[in-house]
Parts: C-alpha cells; sequence; structure tokens
C-alpha cells in the first residue's frame, strides 16, 4: 500500500497531541527558516535546537526544562527576523502545552 509523505501506519498507540503539535509546528518553522534566503548569524543554532526539539518529540516524553531551554535558544536566534515570527510563536505555543498539568484530551470521534 503507498502512503503519502508525512502518513503513518496506524498502530492502535495513542499518540499524545502535545507530541503530534510540537512536531507539526518544528517542522513548520523547520521549512519557514529553509526557505529564508538571508543570512542569519545564529542560523545554524536554531537549525540545531529545532532538530533537538524534534528529536525530543519523537522520544514520547520530553523533559518540559529541556523544550523550555531549546525554545529560547531558537528564539534568541530567531526573534528579530519577522518574517518567522508566526512559525516561532506556534512552537513556542507547543512548547507551552507540555507545562500544562493535565494534557488536552483530543477531540471524541
Amino acid at each position: 500500500m503507498l502512503r503519502s509523505v508525512g502518513q503513518r501506519r496506524v498502530t492502535g498507540e495513542a499518540v499524545d497531541p502535545r507530541v503530534a503539535g510540537l512536531r507539526s509546528a518544528v517542522s513548520r518553522l523547520r521549512r519557514e527558516l529553509a526557505g529564508h534566503r538571508v543570512d542569519l548569524a545564529d542560523r545554524e543554532i536554531a537549525e540545531d535546537e529545532l532538530a533537538a526539539l524534534d528529536a525530543m518529540a519523537v522520544s514520547g516524553a520530553p523533559e518540559v526544562w529541556r523544550l523550555r531551554r531549546s525554545l529560547l535558544l531558537v528564539a534568541g536566534s530567531l526573534g528579530s527576523v519577522s518574517a518567522l515570527s508566526e512559525a516561532l510563536t506556534g512552537v513556542r505555543h507547543a512548547v507551552e502545552l507540555f507545562g500544562l498539568a493535565v494534557p488536552p484530551q483530543p477531540p471524541a470521534p
């Protein structure tokens, strides 16, 4: 069976919606950063930390302090680039969800 890029096989495991949201937000920012052709002094730092955020999300149980540290490094690297601000805000919101005491539940089918 053929699958689209990014489509995953359903295994019956419940996926934490925060993880899915973080991966989606990180992916969007990585794409927008790759398309931003202006020379950025700290581009490599931002790219490394976005890769780290994605790796933490893939692990399934990221530590909140590590997520926040990576977010601060990305924000410090890209914070003044207005063209990336919306995607960066998406990553910030996704990281903030991991600080909640009770994770949000997916909507009922």
